[in-house]
């Protein structure tokens, strides 16, 4: 229970600070922010960038955040950070759900593939979090952050890597918060970095071969 009560004690400016990291930086927020990027930077129609961020909007943020604060007030966890590892589990299912949905709705719409292939990231990465979260409580929030910096990689080249100082922001935060160990952020961030990279680049690869 030590993780439990230190996420929820702010003593420090510091802790304070990590506090408002941990809560702004969500991996729903890097959904939008990406997302919103790639509207405007990827797609050449203007349906089809209020598809995505209104997708984004529904799938990849909105239903999240509410679905935790509704687990959270009917006391299915513990707190926003789902520190219990146990409780973690349904709503990540859950959430896994959302985003099938919507990746069936960028696809209808013919998105573009890099969207379409970081969206199925989501759902992928998540599944691979459901089973790990059986035996370890690895860091959704660095996966969140590093994820978002492969896919930014792939668009933008050695330039995104400066999104990694996001990264290690959000990783410290959850340190310091205690709501992780360093081991399970930089977990987080090593397989959310390269299984979305690796991910994204083989999809891209296979779909511009295919067609």
């Amino acid at each position: 229970m030590i993780f439990v009560e230190s996420c929820n004690l702010l003593k420090t400016p510091s802790e304070k600070i990590a506090r408002i990291i941990s809560t702004l930086f969500v991996p729903p927020s890097f959904a939008l922010i990406i997302f919103t990027y790639f509207s405007f930077s990827l797609e050449q129609a203007p349906v089809n960038t209020a598809v995505l961020i209104l997708a984004t909007l529904i799938f990849g943020f909105g239903l999240h955040i509410w679905l935790f604060f509704l687990f959270k007030k009917k006391g299915l966890i513990i707190d926003l950070d789902a520190s219990i590892k146990e409780e973690r589990t349904f709503p990540f299912l859950i959430a896994t759900g959302f985003y099938l949905a919507g990746l069936l709705f960028l696809i209808w719409f013919q998105i573009n593939i890099i969207s379409i292939a970081f969206w199925f990231c989501y759902i992928s990465n998540t599944i691979i979090v459901v089973l790990v979260n059986k035996y370890w409580k690895i860091s959704i929030h660095a996966i969140g952050a590093s994820g978002a910096a492969a896919a930014l990689f792939i668009v933008l080249g050695p330039f995104a890597l400066l999104a990694l100082i996001l990264t290690l922001l959000v990783g410290w935060s959850r340190v310091k918060l205690k709501c992780h160990t360093p081991m399970q952020v930089i977990a987080g961030t090593i397989f959310g970095f390269c299984s979305t990279y690796l991910q994204i680049h083989f999809i891209v690869n296979w779909f511009s071969h295919a067609g």
